[in-house]
């Protein structure tokens, strides 16, 4: 028996806490950089106030030019344990910006040389199913035919075809991916943005959605695998460039293009923790609620070696939290 150790997904939740009250005043405002740069400042303030020795593995990175948050930047108090360190101050910034569903505050920590860092990747495909389909879904079902994975899995689930909901983004590159879907007589959540929250939705038992299909960005896929390490199921996936430039960035670089990852492969130890914090509402996380003097979040954390899931509702006293906070929320 070991003796517990401290949760530092429950330090996290605080940061994304943070990040989601800050940035969730610009719904709807149709600014996503502002947005953003709200949850990025605070998101980098709460940091500091961790014990860890964590260095940004994804990050807001080099397809956003970050001044901070970058991959590459010590974040925390530079004491405690040395970890890998991913986010998404705000994963959906169009999603906030236009005032709709789904946009969330998401962190992940894993110990250090444990998480996989894209380089020059942005997108790869992927699918992601719930626990209790993890059996019969490995590294072929990835290419395999639409309508024979969906077919394992709701049998897996103990449902008919008919029931399962399979989340994809609602892009061009998935107008093919969309006729399979239902040619094989399953159900579609289309979402503009936000795959992290579709992975999710999809090993969450709360959430309608069954499967995740589809390319998104390759940063997503590795903050979806901590949470996938600690709350169960399975993603596989692989490095799927969307231009020219991107895929010969990665050949210069030496990396495989053909090479199927599981959530094992992005994080190697289950000895991780994550936190999202939802900001504009949603099927999933409720969004930031202001009330005046105050205001009420909602959020999910996990702790991977013990499996715990939590679901956190926080009510945020403004009087109080001014007094000690570095960050202005009011």
């Amino acid at each position: 028996m070991e003796a517990p150790e401290r949760n530092l997904a429950l330090d996290l939740v605080r940061v994304t806490e943070s990040a989601a009250l800050a940035s969730a005043r610009w719904l709807g405002r149709g600014d996503k950089n502002a947005g953003d740069k709200a949850a990025v400042d605070a998101m980098r303030l709460s940091f500091n106030s961790l014990n860890i020795r964590g260095t940004v593995v994804i990050g807001e990175g080099e397809k956003d030019e970050a001044p901070m948050l970058y991959n590459g930047e010590a974040v925390g108090s530079g004491q405690g344990p040395a970890v890998d360190v991913a986010v998404d101050p705000v994963e959906g910034t169009r999603l906030l910006a236009y005032g709709r569903p789904n946009a969330i505050s998401v962190v992940g920590l894993a110990p250090a040389g444990s998480m996989y860092a894209p380089g020059a990747s942005y997108y790869m495909k992927k699918l992601v199913v719930p626990a209790a389909a993890t059996h019969v879904i490995g590294h072929d079902d990835l290419d395999a035919p639409v309508g024979q994975t969906l077919r394992k899995v709701a049998k897996a689930l103990g449902k008919d075809l008919d029931d399962i909901v399979v989340f994809v983004l609602d892009k061009p590159r998935h107008e093919l991916l969309v006729r399979d879907i239902r040619a094989a007589g399953a159900r579609i959540q289309l979402h503009t943005d936000g795959d992290v929250n579709g992975s999710l939705m999809a090993v969450d038992d709360r959430a309608e959605v069954d499967v995740m299909l589809g390319t998104g960005g390759t940063p997503e896929g590795v903050l979806s695998a901590c949470a996938i390490r600690g709350i169960g199921g399975r993603m596989v996936c692989r490095l799927d460039p969307q231009s020219e430039a991107e895929r010969q960035r990665l050949l210069n670089d030496g990396v495989d293009l053909d090479r199927v990852l599981l959530e094992t492969d992005l994080v190697a130890d289950d000895n991780v923790f994550f936190a999202a914090t939802g900001l504009s509402g949603g099927s999933f996380l409720r969004g930031v609620q202001y009330r005046g003097r105050g205001a009420v979040t909602h959020s999910l954390v996990i702790r991977g070696k013990t499996g715990t899931v939590r679901y956190i509702e926080s009510n945020h006293n403004w009087d109080k939290l001014m007094r000690v906070s570095s960050v202005q929320y009011d």
